[in-house]
């Protein structure tokens, strides 16, 4: 008997519902925008009632931050990549990234931000509020960097998330923010290994132990 086999039937159910309306909602923002999506139309394109939504979703605003929090998690939570003294920096920062790359390269994520990023500049009120709750939660990399520099791999004294922000920046000014803004599109497998492995490597030329400084000798990159 699978684990899937003992779970009670109604959550099952309310489990696909509750997947059916997020799905449904996507594909309406994604074609109609905030603006131009309404609970009524969710709720016939997830083939369920009115008060179905609403049971799962209070608010269209509510629903909407739903499909944010699924974005901020594929966005942040992908590549959990722990730590490692024993293999190379690069390496790592390689396999913590590269799952990154594929998600910037789904036109469904591109299309989902580019909504995301209008409504929020529509309401700026309501973003900063939604921002704040989602960014309560610590994603990978500055996870991996704070380890690193506790490791005396990476430079100590610099704020995790900061450093983070910079290699995350390299990365999406080509993979993510011309292709949201400017409509171009994605790169190609040889462009997005050549933007990873030249980020990681200006990171690591900045921020990677160098040769003399004490408690350790610089790691293999």
């Amino acid at each position: 008997m699978t684990p899937m086999s003992v779970v009670p039937p109604p959550s099952r159910l309310t489990d696909r519902k509750r997947d059916a309306i997020v799905q449904a909602a996507i594909a309406e923002f994604r074609e109609h925008g905030f603006n131009g999506t309404s609970m009524d139309r969710v709720a016939a394109a997830a083939e369920v009632s009115k008060r179905t939504v609403y049971n799962h979703f209070p608010s269209k605003e509510e629903l909407f931050e739903a499909i944010l929090g699924q974005l901020w998690e594929r966005s942040q939570s992908l590549a959990d990549v722990p730590y490692d003294a024993g293999r190379p920096l690069r390496e790592q920062l390689l396999d913590l990234l590269g799952q990154k790359m594929q998600l910037l390269g789904d036109a469904s994520f591109i299309d989902l931000s580019r909504v995301a990023m209008a409504e929020m500049m529509h309401s700026p009120e309501r973003a900063q509020a939604m921002v704040a709750r989602l960014s309560e939660k610590e994603e990978g990399l500055p996870r991996w960097i704070r380890a690193a520099q506790q490791g005396n791999a990476l430079r100590a004294g610099v704020d995790p998330q900061y450093a983070a922000n910079q290699l995350h920046g390299m990365v999406k000014s080509f993979a993510f923010w011309p292709q949201l803004a400017m409509g171009r599109p994605p790169l190609t497998a040889p462009e997005q290994q050549q933007v990873l492995a030249d980020a990681v490597d200006m990171f690591l030329g900045f921020y990677a132990m160098a040769p003399g400084k004490p408690g350790r000798k610089k790691q293999p990159q």
